[in-house]
């Protein structure tokens, strides 16, 4: 019998709602404002439109809603054949006009893409997790606290991210864990930049705001979650906290909380809105948009490949492992970041070996991302392929793999700088060879009797050459200076 996890035991329920800047577009979602606006001086990248200042009219951009068209193939998605904006009023303290223009399902009009799926691996499960609709909307302005939201004593607003072109994913709630809950917005990154629709790496590129209740009670929603981590510790968190009260008998109220990184806790905002709240009503100044069958099938026509067909390919191309398969199409520049390398070195499972087993590790512990890193696939091949050819040692190449991505350099460059080649000169390695065996007589005459002490001579000759000495040279040597030993004997 396998034994029930906590999350199962407490009857876990999470549904998510995703916010994905389409930030690769060069102009917000109802104005020509850039949507290069990170780093800008506040309020600066700004327009009339995206103020909401009176009279000014919203132009829906037209390349948004190609993307989200395409989303919603990437996702199964149907398409809707008519769409709609809408107000949202709201107190929106983050929106200058005092309500947000998003898509709204009513009579005679749908959000832009229903239903649809995403397939994540759980362990050596598969799960489904289904979508309910997706959205575009324009994002809001940035607000600005001074320490923790709940002490800070003034609030900043900086606009110029407001009017910038948010999709909104919303799923089911078919997720009963926070790792699941990670798994699904790992795989649904993936799958957008895929897609071209948005840079995952940029701040506030994603943003999530996370549903979840335990024991069939009442529904928490934590809002602007910032990055996967924080998602899964915000739920972690968000689980203990209802399950103290429960066991205590208290009850969980219905209600929106802000999780703070810093504290690593949730703290309530409000309680948590109706529908009714909102007081939806048409954007009288944009027209409902009708998407022909033409257009979403020029579309389709235009779909890259997404990471599901990406990995099944590098199985079938490449003879990785489908775990190898799944890790690399994980993050669309990671993919092909590999697809290059393999093409330049030729050998697809040596190059995924590294990438797994040690590039990954290298980029972890420097907090970069592989777009941010020095290294290139030029370079990365060149190191693997000095190591093929006997330059350098498999160790050697370890070594030097952290300098490579933060420097920009070649292998060749750091191994000539710090004179770590390879020493194949026969004459040289007997030479230490000799050295280690006068210094140690103990471990020779061990190694005369048993072959697995001779590890430990080895070990000794590579750490006086540093690791360069030519490891199969090295062996060969010592087999020889303890076969004539014997013979002596």
């Amino acid at each position: 019998m396998i034994a029930e996890t906590p999350e199962q035991k407490d009857g876990v329920v999470i549904g998510i709602e995703v916010h994905c800047q389409l930030n690769r577009l060069r102009t917000k979602l109802f104005c020509g404002c850039s949507t290069d606006y990170r780093g800008k001086e506040p309020n600066t990248n700004v327009c009339e439109v995206c103020l909401g200042h009176p009279g000014s009219l919203p132009r829906p951009n037209a390349k948004a809603v190609e993307l989200a068209v395409m989303a919603g193939l990437a996702l199964n998605s149907r398409i809707s054949e008519r769409t709609s904006f809408y107000r949202k009023n709201y107190y929106y303290v983050d929106m200058g006009k005092n309500f947000q223009i998003s898509m709204y399902e009513t009579k005679g009009s749908k959000t832009i893409c229903e239903g649809g799926f995403i397939d994540i691996n759980v362990g050596s499960s598969r799960k489904r997790v289904r979508i309910t609709r997706i959205q575009l909307e324009e994002d809001p302005a940035k607000l600005v606290h001074i320490g923790p939201i709940d002490l800070s004593p003034y609030t900043l607003v900086d606009y110029n991210r407001a009017g910038m072109s948010l999709l909104e994913i919303v799923t089911e709630p078919d997720m009963s864990s926070p790792r699941e809950a990670r798994l699904f917005l790992q795989k649904l990154r993936s799958i957008l930049e895929h897609i071209g629709a948005f840079d995952g790496d940029l701040e506030g590129a994603m943003r999530c705001d996370a549903n979840i209740s335990i024991r069939g009670g009442t529904r928490v929603e934590i809002k602007n979650i910032s990055s996967f981590k924080e998602v899964e510790r915000a739920l972690n968190f968000e689980i203990s906290r209802q399950r103290s009260l429960l066991e205590k008998g208290e009850r969980v109220r219905r209600e929106t909380r802000h999780w703070d990184e810093v504290r690593k806790v949730t703290i309530s905002l409000r309680e948590k809105e109706e529908e009714h709240d909102y007081r939806y009503f048409p954007e009288p100044d944009i027209p409902p948009i009708r998407l022909e069958e033409a257009y979403v099938e020029a579309i389709r026509a235009k779909m890259p490949e997404l990471p599901d067909a990406r990995a099944d390919r590098f199985v079938r191309e490449y003879g990785l492992p489908q775990y190898d398969a799944q890790v690399l199409t994980a993050e669309k520049r990671l993919a092909d970041f590999f697809e290059e390398t393999a093409r330049l070195f030729g050998e697809a499972k040596t190059v995924s070996n590294w990438i797994m087993g040690d590039l990954l590790g290298v980029l972890h512990d420097k907090g970069l991302g592989i777009d941010e890193a020095k290294i290139t696939p030029t370079l990365f091949a060149g190191m693997l392929k000095m190591i093929r050819d006997g330059t350098i040692s498999g160790k050697i190449g370890k070594i030097i793999l952290p300098t490579l991505v933060t420097s920009g350099k070649s292998a060749e460059e750091i191994v000539r700088e710090n004179d770590m080649a390879r020493i194949a000169d026969r004459e040289a390695i007997e030479k230490v060879v000799d050295e280690v065996f006068a210094e140690n007589p103990k471990a020779v005459s061990d190694a005369l009797s048993d072959e697995k002490a001779a590890h430990f001579l080895v070990g000794q000759v590579m750490r006086k050459t540093r690791g360069k000495g030519d490891p199969e040279l090295v062996n060969a040597a010592i087999r020889e200076r303890l076969e004539k030993i014997r013979g002596a004997g």
